[in-house]
């Protein structure tokens, strides 16, 4: 056996997807960092060990524009590229691989933490050092940092330095919470064992186990629905131990979970039910139990279902979720109820640092499934790309309170400022702050562009191709239409024409449907593309105007106008409805069009860049989770996204639009809320060779040490497809492929800087061998992976380096 000791800046123990992105972000800030991590791979529940799937924000496509971004971003649009088809071990080399990426990180696999030291009295511990062995090695190691981060979920370590905890449903009446207990109790989410099945082509008996669980002596056959085709997550309601303590019964429970896998199989294999099941076999079941709860602790702000409900804008919020508020029934499998009661919110909601740190523990933060919520809001913020963004945020806060010898608490209260400049500048999970970083000298820039699409439509041409015929397109602008390239490419303004793609369609108005779209700097009427009545007189159709409550949410919450427009028989024919709306700022709308059987909207094959097609739910419609029933009265539920994907009706706005210019690329949001916050340029005639340029131009020369560029690999796509979801594309086609970033010299030529070649990534940070004195930095792109137009949410520009060089995105 042997004894060592270590020292690191910051101790972040737990390898699941928190613990992970806490230890990237922690070191790409230039901290040492040691990731310790009791089983052989990273990822948690996550791996392939495991093999939950990793769902968030997006709700499984619910939430509009909700995808994360930052490390947990990074994770999922690298595994779709290397791994389309959600192989688990595949997932499992993504992961180490993001972790091996980051020189500043020493990672300890097979290391289970058992001991901590801890000093203080209980109102005011300081954690010193925490010990654990490494497994197969006999290797004893004490671990040494300035802050720890408990990631391990089931909260051990912070249960060792003396941390405040609970465990257990708090009683309704302390937090005001309708779906908590009258009375307190111990009840907790139970723990699943999963399994996958393989056809193999020809017949395969199965001889079930001794211990198999015989279940027509449960109430599984009459409350649950076993299926063929189902594998992995369709089975997460395999649920038990709620009733027990998860962690000291874990044996006792997984031995349960065991034998209903093999009972449920020995069912679907030998019951004679399944006929289709003869030449299936089992290729994988679990051996680990995923834990869903135990130990939350608490911090400064306590979350809780009406901070979730309400999306309280915390001003300490430091991501994102959107997962519904999702309990379960303490008896798990074996309850008579449903095996989920869920709860969405009409868009995502916010999470404050408060939640993320001991409140008696001075250096100790927490991210996953044990931060500092009540029962009924873990629920909502238990699933694994959300704990991936708390580990990201914890990380950070964690390293800025190294490096300004910080608490936790003071930079809770005290220098919020630079945690969310932090956060921004590494294109982190969080939603509703703009760039106010002083550094970026893009604010202070003069943003200029090639082109910008200044006009929201959706034509269907005659040709199935875009319509030639634009009202208002290319029409030279004042604001760059000098040719500094001396190649003909003035600056110009371009139309949001979007071709049709597959053809265009009738869609019959048997639903209400609507139109997300941005406001900026007004809306005064919207055309329509309806097909009319076969025959007899013609129609009335009614349009309205909402909006949608908050700049996070995409469905109608507040009616602001209401017009009918009438349509002629035949057609399809352009009808026009006034809805004039002059907002203050710039916001989406949802033009809603009522059900009126007998019309069609014209439905094409290709989206228009900002604007998404909704339909309202309709009797026979699939549910949003299969085999959850739904609660009644959840708009975000009522109005779906998901079957229109990369769609939208014909359409033509006005006036112009400025949603789309050069300067929403410079110190505003970098992503879409409330508009698409994004520089797009004009409809590109061939992606592959896009000639487009954006511009930041100063008035007194700038010394430039480091350029950022946060690109649109369109947030709104769900990419979870370690179950049963498929994403067509290895990389999103809005992200940019070839660009150059380039400085104008003193003589008014263009020197490049950087060139990169199949960029695959959204955040790219391009460190420069030496500053580089320049008045103008041009970013050119010069293809896309297929869009039609070149996205850029944000082009930057720093005097001094950013955290320390390192990750997949830096160059």
């Amino acid at each position: 056996m042997r004894e060592e000791h270590v020292e690191h800046d910051i101790t972040v123990v737990g390898g699941g997807l928190a613990g992970t992105c806490a230890a990237i972000a922690a070191a790409r800030l230039g901290l040492r960092v040691a990731l310790v991590q009791n089983r052989p791979v990273l990822g948690g529940n996550a791996s392939s060990e495991v093999r939950v799937w990793v769902c968030g924000a997006t709700a499984h496509g619910v939430h509009r524009f909700a995808r994360e971004t930052g490390i947990m971003g990074e994770l999922y649009t690298e595994n779709q590229y290397r791994n389309p088809e959600g192989n688990p071990y595949y997932w499992d080399q993504v992961v180490l691989d993001a972790v091996l990426a980051e020189p500043l990180i020493d990672l300890y696999l097979d290391t289970d933490v058992r001991e901590a030291e801890a000093s203080g009295p209980p109102g005011d511990r300081t954690v010193r050092s925490c010990t654990g062995w490494m497994t197969g090695s006999e290797r004893r190691i004490t671990f040494r940092a300035r802050q720890f981060l408990d990631c391990t979920g089931d909260g051990l370590l912070g249960a060792l330095a003396g941390a405040r905890h609970r465990v257990g449903r708090e009683a309704r009446a302390e937090y005001d919470e309708p779906w908590a207990p009258e009375e307190a109790d111990g009840a907790l989410l139970g723990s699943t064992l999963l399994f996958h099945t393989k056809d193999l082509g020809h017949p395969v008996k199965y001889v079930a186990p001794a211990y198999a669980k015989d279940l027509s002596t449960t109430p599984l056959l009459r409350n649950r629905v076993l299926r063929t085709g189902d594998n992995g997550c369709d089975y997460w309601w395999i649920e038990w131990g709620g009733a027990l303590d998860t962690v000291h019964d874990n044996a006792r429970i997984r031995d349960e979970l065991r034998a209903v896998v093999a009972g449920v199989w020995d069912h679907i294999k030998n019951s004679g039910e399944f006929p289709d099941a003869a030449s299936l076999t089992l290729e994988w079941t679990g051996a680990v139990p995923g834990k869903r709860e135990y130990r939350r602790f608490l911090g400064d702000h306590v979350l809780t279902q009406r901070d979730i409900l309400a999306q309280r804008p915390f001003p300490d919020r430091v991501a994102f979720g959107g997962w519904s508020i999702d309990l379960h029934p303490v008896e798990g499998m074996y309850a008579e109820e449903p095996g989920a009661r869920q709860r969405h919110t009409d868009g995502v909601f916010h999470i404050p640092l408060r939640s993320l740190y001991s409140a008696n523990v001075r250096n100790l933060f927490f991210a996953g499934r044990n931060i500092s919520a009540s029962h009924v809001a873990f629920g909502a913020t238990r699933v694994m790309a959300t704990c991936a963004t708390l580990g990201e945020a914890a990380g950070t806060a964690a390293a800025l309170c190294v490096r300004e010898r910080l608490t936790p608490r003071e930079l809770a209260h005290d220098h919020l400022g630079l945690l969310r400049r932090a956060l921004l500048r590494q294109d982190a999970s969080v939603l509703g702050l703009a760039d106010e970083d002083p550094a970026n000298l893009a604010r202070a820039a003069r943003v200029t562009a090639s082109s910008y699409q200044n006009a929201l439509r959706a034509e269907p041409g005659r040709d199935g191709s875009a319509d030639p015929e634009t009202d208002g397109s290319a029409d030279p602008g004042t604001d760059g239409s000098a040719d500094p390239d001396g190649d003909g490419s003035a600056a110009h303004r371009a139309d949001a024409t979007a071709s049709p793609g597959a053809g265009a369609e009738p869609y019959p108005l048997t639903r209400d449907v609507g139109l997300l779209l941005p406001v900026d700097p007004a809306l005064d009427a919207i055309d329509l593309h309806v097909h009319g009545p076969a025959s007899g007189p013609a129609r009335e159709l009614t349009v309205e105007l909402w909006g949608t409550g908050r700049p996070e949410n995409a469905v109608p919450a507040t009616h602001l106008a209401t017009t009918t427009v009438r349509v002629p028989p035949g057609g399809p024919h352009w009808v026009t409805a006034a809805l004039p709306h002059h907002p203050a700022a710039p916001e989406n709308v949802v033009v809603l069009v009522r059900a009126c059987p007998g019309l069609a909207l014209t439905l094409l094959g290709e989206r228009t860049d900002g604007v998404l097609a909704l339909r309202r739910r309709a009797e026979g419609d699939p549910a949003v989770n299969h085999d959850i029933p739904e609660e009644a009265a959840q708009p975000v539920l009522e109005w779906e996204a998901r079957a229109l994907r990369r769609r939208s009706f014909a359409f033509r706005a006005r006036p112009a639009t400025r949603a789309f210019a050069p300067e929403r690329a410079a110190g505003g949001h970098q992503r879409p809320y409330g508009g698409p916050n994004l520089w797009s340029s004009a409809r590109l005639a061939d992606p592959a060779h896009a000639g487009e340029w954006l511009e930041l131009e100063w008035a007194r020369e700038q010394d430039i040490a480091e350029v950022r560029l946060v690109l649109d690999d369109d947030v709104d796509e769900y990419l979870n497809n370690l179950h049963r979801h498929r994403t067509p594309f290895a990389v999103m086609p809005e992200l940019l492929r070839d660009y150059r970033v380039q400085a104008r010299a003193a003589d008014g030529s263009w020197r490049t800087l950087v060139t990169v070649r199949d960029n695959r990534r959204r955040h790219r940070v391009h460190h420069l061998p030496a500053p580089v004195r320049t008045r103008a930095l041009r970013l050119r792109v010069d293809a896309t992976h297929g869009a039609p137009h070149a996205h850029v949410h944000a082009f930057k520009a720093f005097a001094e380096r950013g955290g320390a060089p390192g990750g997949p995105g830096t160059v």
